[in-house]
Formats: structure tokens, C-alpha cells, sequence
């Protein structure tokens, strides 16, 4: 049953609020089987009249055996999700509570039981954990939904009832923002020239010029941008169009134009937001990512052509390359770890996790997964070994996660993998490959085979593919240096939600051995001069001078050996004990003591003077590493 409350006006009609409240009394279950929170309970409220939002507060009763099985949030008609409760109590009972934002605590406090003694008013009050002040600004037109689920298993009860109170204001004098996007060549080639054309109206029955106006659209992977024309300006970095004010009857345009990097039968989608404007709008909020509101549009492609097998980027390797070959190595079936020696590298890891699904045992392909085998081989003749991942995903969202660590970062790596493919009803291969550097991301190139197509760094198996068919391969290439590499494993949305067996391979890795780049700097300033001291000085004789030689080692190996030599400037003098050193020229406070011995000589640097000589060593600078040294001089 739902039941509309009590209106209440404030006494000053220019800034009138109103405070209403609606109640639903429809009863049910609560359970993990009644309401799981894959399909939980649903108890609208029904808002007609249309006002600006200032305010909400929500009562929410049930019974309840061990609360800390039962989840709730309220859902706002533009489709703004709060988090009310999650899991909070455990083994108490019930909830009787009244959520506020300006209760004095928060609903994860609550460990005490509720009584059952009818509402309102509610036993407590609470906080919940989102803030109810994100539906503030909004309109309050459309159906709120509370939602109610049951996330664990051996506990029930039933819901009481529920009150949704909303304080509101006339909605004030407003802008209409509408959003449309279209695509112009909605099945281009690969390679191919496009448009994206972006256009945002203000209604001409607007009372208000919208200022401040901006909007999202992040370009997708499989479009390359080239350039933006049109009102305003786009940064393709952020994908912001600052589009500026809008009166009413106005429209701006923005049209983006870039070249489809997808292969064959690859399908890309652009969404595009409003995230920003000064004014209100009634049927839209900027950045709420609400896909039915009309600031709120997408444009897709789907590229075109005979798919062939596509050719992989040479790897560039400055000093020679570094193999690791599964044929040349072991792995025990079942085993999800392993570490193995690289010439000129060092030690990698070599890591496998599932989430969401299981390995599985097939003595076809080597026995208990993850495991090496060669029967699918990628086409390869004599057969190769390589990595097998053979699983049971319990949904799409399964994953398997392989992770390649290395001790060092080698400036580019290539490997393939095998079988990324489709089975229809079954599953729908989906790979992701990325990496880093000093905790920097780093993306890959990837290289399409016949039964998939690659849109970024991720493939995407849209046929099928023979154990011993090189169809399925696509080829991982890393052309920048690299010290971790992830591989992603799943389904894309062509599979079914319950996806059967699968399997990739990952075969021989081929990485580039490290090598150092170092680079040198020197920077000077003048500190005092006789006339001036420390203020403004100036380089005058007897004005004391600061020098500082800056190495830094930009590659992805580790340089060895490292002497620095810089004789002084002519017509100045070396001032005694002035040297100092360390990994920036502003960090150079390490004393060095001018000769080139002692224990300051290996702390890490040394440094020492010799004649008119300054000189500076180290034994090792490892990659993105620096050395500072820092010294004075007097001009004659």
C-alpha cells in the first residue's frame, strides 16, 4: 500500500519549502532466496509534482534474524544510487531507523538490537553510509526506489514499511540541456577517417542561458584522435569540451575527427555527458552517467572488411634480446607460480589467479590447469610448449590473471597467445593486456588474428579457432620499457552468463635486454656577492657561485661504474669543503670531504676535487635513478 503524508509550507512564500512525505506499507519476505541481491526487493514511491530537492530523509523497518546479512540503498527518479546500510550489525536483529544526514552517528555503529514497535516514529536515528545530500539539487518528479536484499545465507524476516521525506523548493527559473551524438560513417574500415559530431541545445522555452557548460566524452579505444573543430575547445587528453554558455534556443556543435585503429568486425561505442552546467535543469543531471536522461547520448561503429591476420610491430632491441621458452623449462600441472632465471635480466615471477570460476583437469591438454602443454599450438610447427589456462567461469565476470614481474625493467617485450576465440553458447574469449614501469602504466600493442579483433589493448574472440591453428593467436607487443606485465583473462559480452570451458595458451616471451640511458645536467647560481650579500646578488668578483652536474639515468638497466669529471670554470676558485652530494640538486646535503677516499667516497656517491678538477663516481645507478653533486666557487 502506498500512502502520500503531511505538506508543510514555510511562512516566507518567496523561499516557500515543502516538506513531504510518502509511505509504503507493502509487506514480503526477506531472504537469500527471496530477495537476493541479484533480484532484490523493490518498494517504490511515486513523486507527480516536480520540484527542486533540498533535503531527504528515509525510514526503513523489518525484521530481521542476524541483520548483518541484509543490504539497502534508495534510488533517485534520475537514477542516483545511496548506500543505506551494507552488512552492518551482524548478529543483531531487525532495523527500526530513521536515516539522516544530520544524525549524530553513523549507521555503522549500529550493533544494538531494534524493537518491532510500529513506525513512525522511528526507534533511531542514523547517518547512512552514502550521503543522502547527493540527491540535492535534483528534481523530485518520477518513482524513488528503496531496495532491499538478503547477501548471505541462513537468516530471514520481513519488511514493515518505509517512509521517504522530501524538503523541496520551487524549481527555479531553469535551462533544458540536451545532448545528441552521432557517428559519420557508422561501419568505416580500419584505417578509415571519422567524425564524431557532438551537439548540446538549450530548449528555446528555457528561462535561463546555461553558463559554465561542459561536457564528457572520453574517446574510446579503436579511435585515434586528429583533431577537434567547431565551438569551444576539446582536450582529447581529459575528453572535456568546454563548451561555454548556451542561450536559449542555441545550439553548439563539436565535431572530432579521428582514424579507426580497431581491426575487422570490431563494434566501438562513444558515450558523451553533459558533466557540468550553471543552471538547473528539470529532466537532467550533468555527470550522473543516467543513459535515459536527454543530456546523455552514444554513437557506435562497427568496422568493416575481410579480416586477415594482422602484422606485428618489430621489436627494437638496442642490446640484443632475452628468451624465455617453455620448452626449455618446467611447470608442474596445477602449479599457479613460478620463477625463472633470464639472461642479463634476472629473476622473473610468474603468477596465475582465478576469480569467479575454476581450473579445470583435462589430460588432453596436460592435466590439472594451469599447466604446460603443446597441443594447441598456435600453428607452430614442430608444436611448441606454452602456459595452458583451461577453466569453468561461473559468469561473464570471471577472470584469470596472470602477472609477469621482472627485477628490472627491459626496454620492450613480445610474446603471443594462443586460441582467443568463440564458441557460440559457450564463450566469448575476451584478453587485456597491460603493463607498467615504476608504477607507471605502460600499454601494449596488440595484434589481431583471424577469430578476433583487438579494439586497444584488449582482443576480443568473435570465431573459432583449431587447437593447432594459428587463427586464434594475437601478438602482445611492448615497445617502451616495462617491469610488470598483466594478462587479463575473461569473456566479452557475446558469451552466455554461464560460460562453459575455455582457454588461452601463453606462449614464448621474448624480451629486450636493459640497457641505461644516462643523461647529464648543469645548473649554476649565483648565492652572495660582496656588495649585495644574499639579496639579488650578483656575479661579481668575490660573489660566491653554486654549481650542480645532475646524472640521470633515464633507461630501463641499471649503469654501472659512473665517473663525472668537470673541470672549473676559468678565472674562479674552488671553495673548500663545499661539496655535497645526493639524488637532486636540491636533496645534494650529503658532505663530501674533497678527497677520494673515506668512507663519504661509497655513501652512496663520492666526489673530490683534484687541481682545478671536480670529479663525482658511483658504482651503480639503477633505472629512473639519479646522482647530484653540488659545490662552490668564488669568482676572482
Amino acid at each position: 500500500m502506498l500512502v502520500w503524508l503531511a505538506v508543510t509550507l514555510a511562512s516566507n512564500p518567496a523561499a516557500a519549502q515543502t516538506t513531504t512525505s510518502y509511505s509504503n506499507t507493502t509487506t514480503g519476505t526477506i531472504s537469500e532466496t527471496a530477495t537476493a541481491c541479484a533480484s532484490p526487493m523493490v518498494r517504490n514511491f511515486s513523486v507527480a509534482a516536480n520540484a527542486q530537492v533540498t533535503d531527504v530523509n528515509i525510514g526503513v523497518q523489518f525484521t530481521h534474524s542476524y541483520r548483518g546479512d541484509v543490504r539497502a540503498t534508495l534510488v533517485s527518479p534520475s537514477g542516483t544510487v545511496v548506500n543505506l546500510i551494507t552488512n552492518v550489525g551482524t548478529s543483531a536483529d531487525n532495523l527500526n531507523v530513521l536515516f539522516d544526514d544530520s544524525a549524530a552517528a553513523n549507521i555503522s555503529t549500529h550493533t544494538s538490537n531494534d524493537n518491532t514497535a510500529a513506525a513512525p516514529p522511528y526507534q533511531r536515528s542514523f547517518r547512512p553510509e552514502g550521503s543522502l545530500a547527493s540527491f540535492n539539487g535534483q528534481g523530485s518528479a518520477g518513482t524513488w526506489q528503496l531496495t532491499i536484499c538478503d547477501s548471505l545465507n541462513g537468516d530471514s524476516g520481513n519488511f514493515t514499511r518505509t517512509d521517504l521525506t522530501l524538503t523541496t523548493v520551487p524549481i527555479a527559473p531553469s535551462a533544458d540541456l540536451s545532448l545528441t551524438k552521432s557517428v559519420s560513417n557508422a561501419s568505416p574500415a580500419s584505417g578509415a577517417s571519422i567524425n564524431y559530431i557532438l551537439s548540446v541545445t538549450n530548449a528555446s522555452g528555457s528561462a535561463l542561458t546555461a553558463t559554465g557548460v561542459t561536457v564528457q566524452d572520453t574517446l574510446p579505444a579503436g579511435f585515434a584522435f586528429t583533431g577537434a573543430s567547431g565551438f569551444g575547445s576539446y582536450n582529447s587528453t581529459t575528453g572535456v569540451w568546454t563548451v561555454g554558455s548556451i542561450p536559449p534556443g542555441t545550439t553548439r556543435t563539436l565535431t572530432i575527427t579521428g582514424t579507426v585503429t580497431a581491426t575487422a568486425g570490431a563494434s566501438v561505442t562513444n558515450i558523451a555527458e553533459v558533466s557540468a552546467s550553471s543552471a538547473f535543469d528539470a529532466d537532467s543531471t550533468p555527470g550522473n552517467g543516467a543513459a535515459g536522461e536527454d543530456d546523455y547520448d552514444s554513437a557506435s561503429f562497427t568496422v568493416s572488411g575481410t579480416r586477415t591476420a594482422g602484422t606485428p610491430p618489430t621489436l627494437v632491441c638496442p642490446v640484443g634480446t632475452t628468451m624465455h621458452d617453455w620448452d626449455g623449462v618446467t611447470w608442474a600441472a596445477g602449479t599457479t607460480s613460478g620463477s625463472y632465471a633470464l639472461t642479463a635480466i634476472g629473476t622473473m615471477n610468474f603468477n596465475i589467479g582465478i576469480s569467479g570460476g575454476a581450473f579445470l583437469n583435462n589430460a588432453t591438454y596436460g592435466g590439472q590447469s594451469p599447466t604446460r602443454q603443446n597441443v594447441v599450438t598456435g600453428g607452430f610447427s614442430p608444436a611448441q610448449f606454452s602456459i595452458f589456462e583451461i577453466v569453468d567461469m561461473s559468469s561473464q565476470a570471471g577472470v584469470v590473471t596472470t602477472t609477469m614481474t621482472l627485477p628490472t625493467a627491459v626496454p620492450g617485450a613480445q610474446f603471443r597467445l594462443f586460441d582467443i576465440d568463440y564458441a557460440g553458447g559457450q564463450f566469448a574469449d575476451r584478453v587485456t593486456v597491460t603493463g607498467s614501469f615504476n608504477g607507471s602504466p605502460v600499454t601494449p600493442t596488440l595484434t589481431n588474428g583471424v577469430s578476433n579483433y583487438v579494439i586497444g589493448n584488449s582482443a576480443y574472440g568473435d570465431g573459432t579457432s583449431a587447437d593447432a591453428s594459428a587463427n586464434g593467436n594475437v601478438v602482445v607487443t611492448f615497445a617502451a620499457p616495462v617491469d610488470t606485465i598483466v594478462i587479463s583473462y575473461g569473456n566479452h559480452g557475446l558469451a552466455p552468463t554461464d560460460p562453459g570451458q575455455q582457454a588461452i595458451a601463453i606462449h614464448d616471451i621474448i624480451f629486450c635486454r636493459p640497457t641505461a640511458n644516462l643523461t647529464i645536467a648543469k645548473t649554476s647560481s649565483v648565492v652572495s656577492d660582496p656588495t649585495n650579500g644574499t639579496t639579488d646578488p650578483k656575479a661579481i668578483p668575490g660573489a660566491t657561485m653554486r654549481y650542480c652536474i645532475l646524472v640521470t639515468n633515464n633507461g630501463s638497466g641499471t649503469a654501472t661504474g659512473i665517473n663525472i669529471a668537470d673541470p672549473l670554470p676559468a678565472s674562479t676558485t674552488f671553495a673548500p669543503g663545499s661539496l655535497r652530494s645526493g639524488t637532486s640538486c636540491a636533496g645534494a646535503t650529503a658532505v663530501e670531504d674533497d678527497n677520494a677516499s673515506g668512507a663519504d667516497e661509497s655513501d652512496p656517491f663520492g666526489a673530490s676535487i683534484a687541481g682545478n678538477i671536480v670529479a663525482a663516481t658511483t658504482p651503480t645507478l639503477a633505472p629512473g635513478n639519479a646522482l647530484a653533486i653540488a659545490f662552490d666557487v668564488t669568482i676572482n
